[in-house]
């Protein structure tokens, strides 16, 4: 082929150069791909990346793909030094890879230092050495278009590989370096493939040129376009729980995230910024210190600007330098200026050109400052490390001594709750016995007297993840700056909507774990049950659902409570007969049981269709569930990661067919088709014109079920037609609060900041009171706890609306809100739904599906989806 390109002329004369070019281009891109491929084992002399790649580290963004190939080729010409571990991959089949590193004496010893670790920490029986090596992670790229950091690590690699660097073999003496060239590489390659295909052949560091407006919707996120670098602590996406999986197997002394901010920035190490959580040691706080310390010694003597101590503070456990730090390391992030908008080189607001080359050049040097102060302070660290947990395990800090998550709540969610102290190493056993004492009720808010009753689950503060334990069951963090960056609230009871206590003693929790099983009832063991019951309760009992919907099975729901066989059942049970079922034949029973198994939850078998007390199970209150034909919107003007977690909700967590309509298209698309649509949170204005809009509301006049959350809601709400109405303000107070104080609008510029944050919600948690006879709150009690971001400013729905779930003052419980927030989050409207001709339309001011960590919510997004307008 390439012979057949060489000897080709073109007919045009006037193209003749342009062709030559292309086709010397072509041959020598071809001839470099063999030259590397050729490299990527042992044979050959070990590459710079400059020689490998054909160009200069800086001179264009490398793809993923060939990122890998370089790593492999430094792995495979570093045998006795270097191990390169694949731990996983992405929801698009990329591959996620570690490169382990050490020096030759302690190589053939990597099992030793990783059970070392372990033992140092508590987690593995058997004496520890503090001899042997600390461990540094070096994280690159979680944020895929912040791909400077993917450049950057394969200098670093490099480095680690060359003998002739006699520094970094030094250092290796002290320290096993683990590297992660890409947390990200699905967002990565996304950028990187936009960013080659519309750069100009001579970067143009404009800032209006194409190649720094990175379109809808970007590279940050992985394929659900979930943000990996808030996902630390929740592991709900496959990436993630890959590595903590392998993170935990090590456990590190230290670990870097490497990241970018806005391109007229310079660049950040630690110190970290306010508020610290109140449960970093004196020892993580003061190492901080000493990180920057080596990372001031590089720039400085470059002459580079950084600065430290400002925006990026250690609070949320949900980030790679709060998560590590709760798991006992020292973590850190470090961000260098540039980011999507950096290209390959920027004209900056102070005159400057950034370029690419200079962005490598940063996080090199910080990457080597880390290793070296590891190295350096390895025996610190080490015996710093082992106190940690040692300290963790014999005097547990806080309040609460143990956490306690009551056995009646729901099997499933109560399934999914231990699946997840496992993952993260944290201990906890069953009571034996009753037990009576006082403690911290989650739902109740208030400390009084409490029931332990056998086989609850108990989590001891007395472990070696008890500072973890605390910080993510703590029902209120100790916030000392309320100028954070995330979330301020986040406790694990409220989380998984688990009925759950903090009491201040060591409780027993000795007693075996319950047995469980997926059939119950008075017809468990018989051929043919006259129904199956199915309890309404969890993400696990939708799962169940669409799984049944989607083998064809009938189901029906109860709207109304009843008894069955001496059991209660409330409003939302799912009830699968046998009759309108004929048509599966002896199918029937193994579909119902083993989809129970799958989705984790249980199922009571009954011989009769007659209720004790309440209505029957052909009772017209009994309605059918008609599988639902589901479209989301998503394109500009949807937020990317409110998009993501409707699509991650459907794909991953249920199993069950959605549509995705872009923006760009929708208002082209029949909607007859579908049953349900979504307006995840976003700006609509451009999307739905008062003619589209119209379109719309024919469409649920006609039956539609419109949900709209966050954004969406706001958009529709003060809209003809639709109920949902903002408060409006009332000026008269207004002008007295000036005549009394006339000086209200004089403002300190200093203080604005501050000001800001009065308006803040900075992800608290609130009681909201729920009608739970509506569809809407099946499976609810009368409150649920929303972790609430925004102020909700809404009048409660008039006639022809239903107020499912509202915020009345003192409502509130946890985490940071502004003074003048917490006034608007008073006597509000949060959910409810409203009659529109045939169809509905239901209003999620708060999004149940945050981050799809909050467990509690989704079951009312689930409710939405499957049971209103049914």
């Amino acid at each position: 082929m390439l012979q057949r390109l060489l000897r080709y002329k073109p007919r045009a004369a006037s193209g003749q150069h342009l062709f030559s070019r292309l086709t010397v281009l072509l041959a020598a891109t071809l001839l470099s791909f063999t030259a590397r491929a050729q490299t990527t084992d042992a044979a050959g002399p070990l590459l710079t990346p400059e020689q490998f790649l054909g160009y200069k580290l800086g001179a264009q963004f490398t793809p993923h793909a060939e990122l890998l190939r370089y790593v492999a080729h430094i792995t495979a010409h570093t045998p006795g030094r270097m191990k390169l571990v694949r731990y996983g991959r992405t929801y698009e089949q990329r591959p996620l890879e570690v490169v382990q590193v050490a020096s030759a004496e302690t190589f053939g010893r990597l099992e030793d230092v990783r059970h070392n670790n372990l033992r140092l920490a508590g987690l593995e029986s058997g004496s520890a050495q503090r001899q042997l090596p600390g461990v540094c992670w070096l994280s690159y790229n979680v944020h895929g278009n912040e791909a400077v950091s993917s450049e950057a690590v394969m200098q670093v690699l490099y480095d680690l590989a060359n003998p002739q660097d006699q520094q970094m073999q030094d250092w290796l003496r002290n320290t096993v370096v683990i590297v992660d060239p890409c947390i990200n590489p699905d967002g990565h390659d996304r950028y990187v493939n936009w960013y080659n295909r519309v750069r100009n052949l001579s970067p143009n560091a404009g800032p209006d040129s194409w190649e720094h407006h990175e379109p809808w919707p970007g590279g940050r996120f992985n394929h659900y376009y979930f943000d990996l670098n808030r996902d630390w602590a929740w592991q709900t996406q496959q990436e993630t729980r890959q590595r903590i999986a392998l993170y935990n197997q090590w456990l590190p002394e230290v670990h870097a995230d490497f990241h970018e901010m806005g391109p007229n920035s310079s660049y950040y190490f630690s110190p970290a910024a306010k508020p610290y959580h109140a449960d970093l040691t004196a020892w993580q706080r003061q190492f901080q210190g000493v990180l920057g310390d080596y990372n001031k010694v590089a720039f400085d003597k470059n002459n580079w600007l950084y600065f430290t101590r400002e925006i990026f503070d250690l609070y949320a456990p949900t980030y790679g330098d709060t998560w590590p730090s709760f798991n006992g390391a020292i973590g850190m992030t470090y961000e260098q200026g540039g980011g999507p908008a950096g290209g390959l080189a920027y004209a900056r607001l102070d005159g400057d050109t950034l370029t690419l080359a200079q962005r490598i050049a940063h996080h090199h040097a910080a990457s080597r400052a880390t290793i070296q102060a590891t190295a350096e302070r390895h025996d610190d660290l080490v015996r710093e490390f082992q106190r940690y947990f040692a300290n963790a395990a014999a005097k547990p800090q806080g309040e609460f001594k143990s956490y306690v998550m009551a056995a009646g709540n729901d099997p499933g969610q109560l399934r999914a709750f231990t699946q997840y102290l496992d993952r993260n190493q944290i201990r906890y056993g069953y009571a034996p016995k009753r037990t009576k004492t006082r403690g911290f009720n989650y739902t109740t808010g208030k400390t009084g007297d409490v029931t332990i009753e056998p086989r609850d689950v108990v989590i001891s503060m007395y472990q070696p993840k008890s500072t973890l334990v605390k910080v993510l069951f703590e029902p209120k963090a100790q916030l000392e700056d309320s100028l954070t960056y995330d979330i301020t609230s986040w406790a694990l009871p409220y989380a998984f909507g688990l009925k759950s206590y903090a009491v201040a003693s060591r409780l027993d929790a000795s007693a075996g774990a319950p047995a469980t099983a997926s059939v119950k009832g008075s017809a468990a063991t018989a051929d043919r049950p006259y129904a199956y019951l199915a309890r309404w309760n969890s993400l696990q009992d939708i799962r169940f659902l669409s799984r049944l919907l989607q083998q064809k099975v009938k189901v029906r729901y109860a709207e109304k409570a009843f008894e069955s066989e001496g059991q209660q059942y409330a409003p939302g049970t799912l009830i699968i007969t046998r009759t309108g079922n004929e048509g599966l034949g002896a199918r029937f029973d193994q579909l119902v049981r083993a989809q129970a198994d799958s989705a984790g939850t249980t199922v009571m078998a009954v011989k009769s269709g007659f209720s004790t007390s309440g209505r029957d199970l052909g009772s017209s209150s009994v309605h059918f569930v008609k599988q639902p034909n589901v479209a989301v919107v998503a394109g500009p003007g949807v937020d990317p990661t409110a998009f993501g977690e409707v699509w991650h909700f459907f794909e991953q967590q249920l199993g069950y067919p959605l549509t995705v309509l872009g923006t760009d298209y929708l208002n082209r698309v029949s909607l007859n088709k579908y049953d349900v649509l979504i307006l995840p949170n976003g700006g609509y204005a451009d999307v739905y014109t008062d003619r589209n809009l119209e379109s719309l509301k024919a469409w649920v006049r006609d039956g539609g079920r419109l949900i709209a959350l966050e954004g969406a809601a706001k958009f529709l709400s003060g809209k003809k037609d639709f109920l949902l109405k903002p408060k409006t303000t009332d000026s008269t107070a207004i002008k007295k609060e000036l005549k009394a104080n006339p000086y209200r609008l004089l403002r300190r510029y200093g203080d604005a900041e501050r000001e800001e944050a009065e308006d803040a919600v900075q992800g608290s948690i609130y009681r909201v009171q729920l009608d739970n006879t509506h569809p809407l709150a099946f499976g609810y009690g009368d409150t649920y706890f929303a972790l609430v971001r925004n102020p909700l400013n809404y009048s409660f729905l008039g006639k022809g609306g239903w107020n499912v779930g509202v915020i009345k003052k003192d409502s509130y419980s946890a985490g940071f809100t502004g003074a003048k927030a917490r006034k608007e989050l008073s006597d509000t409207f949060v959910v409810g739904t409203q009659d529109l001709g045939r169809g509905s339309v239901v209003y999620l001011g708060d999004n149940p599906l945050f981050r799809a960590f909050w467990q509690g919510g989704k079951l009312m997004f689930g409710n939405a989806v499957f049971l209103v307008g049914q």
